[in-house]
């Protein structure tokens, strides 16, 4: 008897919970509220904002301002210098250093013990026990994990609290009886160098009988070619012969997709979208013939929407089909109506399901033409798949006017199969926009306003060697995808001269 057919049975109860998702989001979600009103009340915020006497979500709006980062931060502050009961009750000792993708400024997360509880090991939970049920014949504990997480970051600590990546802090909270089946090392899951990282992690995991990965695709992707290098080894199955499924988050799938289809070649092989972002854990994709994600409703998490072409503020049960919407969130770890940055699209709405449609700060709309990276990712996909190129990273900006006083969109593209054809690449890229953003289309009409767009090519590694100049390799840190500002652009290009 397998080692998985045992442990499942730990999973069928969390399972059968996981129905009323299907029909009881309303109620799990005004639950929620209420629970979080109730434990914070007493806290400085819960009191300067009357948590006490709330009856229900009108009150809460009626009180409760929406917050930036901006807005939190002094209170955050005073958290990590050992303040207690300030946003959240008790004092919180660990925060997730976000990397952000527009912003430079270094912001600090609370995480506090519910929140790892009820949100971030709770999804990892719900993710095993959603991929069990869709796999019965899984023999995922039969073997290791590999888990690529981050490091911590001591030059932020102060006194009385710890500063690391996300993935740093649930590793280093972790059930110790999670070691025994994990791998790398600790020491090595913590190093900050990802080079030096990389290597380590491929020697310690090339002999284990690995049957699950879990990270951010990039990175985890630049692992597995290091390991390739090391053993010989042509595909993945050929060091894991037990490999079924990886766990991916943080960014996009599909630039990634058919690299990874190429390296693993078994027909045993899953993949599984999750949504944990440093503010809390979100989404978990249920079914795998549908890349949208279910919203993840009873880990504690308030959600709110905001639609992105203006109009008021919802609740989950006031969203709307097709619609994009900036996330709010309120959860276990002090953050009071939260703007997170992402920006989602719900596809179903019974059950609620979504896909992460792009960031906030992550569009570009300099001449009304509101491109967002869901239509990137959409239209690079065509272009790829008629071509049969690969990309491996990109990133987009407007050129306001150049010498000839044309418009257009420049994209930075570092390829790992390059298009035979350029120029078809970008005329398949530029058409396929045009037929997914009516806002671009018209933007595009005669060559206007709007120029057909331009591709540069980037040389190897661009990306990573920009990511390590500023700091920012390996981890949970990502390139950003599209911007309004030149200034990322520039930066790159100098550096692909």
């Amino acid at each position: 008897m397998s080692i998985t057919s045992i442990v499942r049975k730990v999973f069928e109860p969390r399972q059968h919970q996981l129905n009323k998702h299907l029909a009881e989001g309303e109620i799990l979600q005004q639950e929620v509220l209420n629970r979080l009103l109730k434990e914070a009340k007493d806290t400085e915020y819960g009191r300067n904002h009357a948590f006490g006497g709330m009856k229900g979500y009108e009150d809460f709006i009626r009180h409760t301002p929406v917050n930036t980062y901006e807005e939190l931060k002094g209170d955050i502050d005073r958290m990590r210098h050992g303040e207690a009961d300030i946003l959240w009750p008790g004092r919180v000792k660990w925060y997730a250093k976000s990397s952000g993708t527009t912003n430079d400024k270094s912001k600090f997360i609370p995480v506090s013990q519910e929140g790892l509880k009820r949100m971030h090991y709770k999804g990892g939970f719900d993710a095993v026990a959603m991929y069990l049920k869709n796999n019965p014949k899984s023999r995922i504990f039969d073997g290791r994990a590999l888990i690529l997480g981050g490091s911590h970051s001591p030059n932020y600590n102060v006194k009385d609290s710890l500063v690391g990546d996300l993935s740093a802090i649930l590793i280093e909270n972790i059930n110790p009886l999670a070691n025994l089946v994990r791998v790398p090392k600790k020491q090595t899951a913590l190093l900050s160098d990802f080079e030096i990282k990389r290597e380590r992690i491929a020697r310690e995991a090339m002999n284990k009988n690995v049957t699950n990965i879990s990270g951010v695709p990039s990175w985890m992707l630049s692992v597995l070619n290091c390991m390739m290098e090391i053993t010989g080894k042509t595909h993945l199955e050929e060091v894991w012969p037990n490999i079924e499924v990886f766990f991916h988050g943080g960014v996009a799938f599909t630039p990634y997709r058919k690299q990874y289809e190429q390296l693993i070649t078994s027909s045993n092989m899953h993949y599984m979208e999750t949504y944990n972002a440093s503010e809390g854990f979100f989404g978990l994709q249920n079914d795998p013939s549908d890349k949208s994600m279910l919203l993840m409703l009873d880990y504690d998490v308030f959600y709110e929407f905001e639609p992105m072409d203006g109009g008021d503020i919802v609740p989950l049960w006031g969203v709307e089909k097709d619609k994009n919407y900036a996330m709010i969130i309120s959860t276990p770890c002090g953050l009071w109506r939260y703007k997170i940055g992402d920006t989602v699209r719900f596809t179903s709405t019974n059950p609620y399901k979504f896909v992460i449609s792009g960031r906030t700060k992550s569009f570009i709309n300099a001449f009304g033409e509101e491109l967002i990276v869901d239509n990137a990712e959409q239209g690079l996909a065509y272009a790829c798949e008629q071509t049969g190129a690969e990309v491996l990273e990109y990133t987009a900006a407007p050129v306001f006017m150049d010498a000839n006083a044309k418009c257009r969109h420049q994209w930075l593209v570092e390829f790992s199969k390059s298009p035979n054809d350029l120029a078809l690449f970008a005329d398949l890229l530029d058409k396929r926009l045009q037929e997914i953003n009516s806002d671009y289309e018209a933007k595009r009409y005669k060559d206007i306003t709007l120029q057909h767009l331009e591709i540069i090519p980037a040389r190897k590694g661009l990306f990573n060697d920009w990511l390590k100049l500023r700091g920012k390799l390996g981890g949970q840190h990502k390139v950003p995808r599209l911007s309004n500002s030149r200034e990322h652009i520039e930066q790159l290009l100098t550096l692909n001269a």
